[in-house]
């Protein structure tokens, strides 16, 4: 394995930073580590690991409505969600 010997600087907005490391640290995965596994990732499929796409005016509704908090019902439980009318 090789010594590590680069940096690497990103600016990303302190919530989106807060929360993704709160996330990571419950997989047991620091931000160093993450990164590294990304970067791992990106050089084995030779490209991004994941799809990547420009959603669709329905999805981009859904995003915006579940960001706002528009129009979402709340269940009690698992049996009350799944009988409930669509």
């Amino acid at each position: 394995m090789m010594a590590k010997t680069e940096t690497i600087r990103a600016r990303v907005e302190p919530e989106l930073k807060h929360q993704a490391e709160a996330l990571l640290r419950e997989l047991g995965l620091s931000a160093t580590e993450a990164i590294t596994l990304f970067y791992r990732q990106v050089t084995m499929h030779r490209g991004l690991p994941f799809e990547v796409k420009i959603p669709n005016a329905e999805t981009t509704e859904a995003l915006h409505q579940a960001e706002s908090g528009a129009d979402l019902s709340e269940y009690a439980t698992l049996e009350e969600l799944k009988t409930a009318p669509r």
